[in-house]
């Protein structure tokens, strides 16, 4: 659940940040269960809260009968919390998503051929966890089109969010173009396509960065690595695996506060290139989750895929980090081919190092500490 301040409020500093978590702590510690309609009770086990400069984003995590009675509690349990405090009651919920634990999810699928397993249809099982209002004939249209349209019309609105990019970068025909009838009016790619490819993109910011706060508290939790953890990981696992057991909590506190500086640049428009080799590593990520997203509502035609492949090769520079990936390119940056190749340095000690001297990588997940020679240590 992503919680936001009130539009045109300033962004919370360190001392607000530790306030507003222990208010929010508080409020839920004070909670063990939601009741529902018809005795319905959804028991609370457990919660997490973190806080960032422009809101707070919550993980509440309920033992509840259903999916669509969980969601509903738990958004009125956090609206009932703020409401209570003053000091939050002008903040609002701007996202509330319910997902299925993986554990209870890979019991599912163990169990997909018994008796109470889901139609085959892609249509009747959204229909079927819809609830009664989706189902009914008379509405006039299934669950999956009903959750497909709402889902369109949500992205399209976020597609201007995205202010480091124009509809040209998803391979749109630009004004110019436009104007002089100059457009390609056999190419896949319109400005509807562009608009829903950056609205999704958009959308997938708020999945990779909950994704990645989950895999961070598990992580430091755990006191281990993803190739070690217990828990399973909702992205991290995602990342090359010949150095999963270096990918640790400090590693993964890096790559996020890496993630959220990339997509920041890529909101508030200020973003001109990829500043290194985790933020390659994090938008593949965020590319990934933004086709699954349009996949899962059925939004992810040719046009818009076309639309995601034209950014993804206006971005990025050159593709060498997805030989991370393959094992039988690994340490090629560090050969004569390599070296031919002007391939970078892609080992994991490289990951969070500018490419150069213009590029910028924030200053908590950059590796080494101040020179003793730098005018900064020098103050100091």
């Amino acid at each position: 659940m992503d919680t936001q301040i009130p539009n045109g409020a300033s962004e919370l500093d360190d001392l607000h940040r530790v306030g507003a978590g222990a208010l929010l702590e508080q409020g839920f510690d004070s909670v063990e269960s939601i009741d529902g309609p018809d005795g319905v009770e959804a028991e609370i086990a457990d919660t997490w809260v973190g806080v960032h400069p422009g809101g707070a984003l919550l993980k509440v995590f309920v033992d509840a009968p259903a999916l669509e009675f969980a969601e509903q509690a738990v958004r009125a349990l956090v609206e009932e919390l703020l409401d209570r405090s003053e000091l939050l009651a002008d903040w609002t919920v701007e996202r509330c998503e319910v997902e299925l634990h993986p554990d209870l999810a890979k019991e599912s699928l163990e169990a997909a051929d018994g008796p109470d397993a889901p139609p085959e249809d892609l249509a009747s099982r959204r229909a079927r966890l819809a609830g009664p209002a989706a189902r009914d004939a008379s509405a006039g249209a299934t669950g999956e089109a009903v959750d497909t349209e709402v889902a369109q019309r949500r992205m399209r609105s976020m597609a201007a969010r995205l202010r480091a990019f124009d509809p040209a970068m998803f391979g749109a025909p630009d004004e110019e173009e436009k104007d002089n009838d100059l457009a390609d009016h056999g190419a896949r790619v319109s400005v509807d396509d562009a608009d829903l490819a950056a609205g999704a993109l958009v959308w997938a910011m708020d999945v990779l960065l909950d994704e990645l706060f989950q895999d961070a508290y598990a992580l430091a939790e755990e006191k281990t690595n993803v190739a070690d953890c217990d828990r399973p990981m909702w992205l991290l696992d995602e990342l090359p695996p010949r150095y999963a057991l270096r990918y640790d909590a400090r590693f993964a506190r890096r790559f996020l506060v890496t993630a959220i500086a990339l997509t920041t640049r890529f909101t508030e428009g200020s973003f001109e290139q990829l500043s290194c080799v985790a933020e390659e590593l994090a938008l593949r990520l965020l590319l990934g989750r933004a086709e699954v997203t349009l996949e899962t509502f059925g939004l992810l035609d040719d046009g818009v895929a076309s639309a995601l492949e034209c950014f993804t090769a206006m971005v990025y520079e050159d593709m060498d980090h997805e030989w991370l990936y393959d094992d039988s390119k690994d340490g090629i940056d560090e050969s004569p081919v390599g070296e031919y190749l002007g391939v970078a340095p892609m080992g994991l000690t490289s990951w969070f190092k500018p490419f150069n001297e213009d590029r910028y990588v924030h200053p908590y997940a950059v590796d080494e500490p101040y020179a003793v020679d730098e005018p900064f240590a020098e103050e100091r």
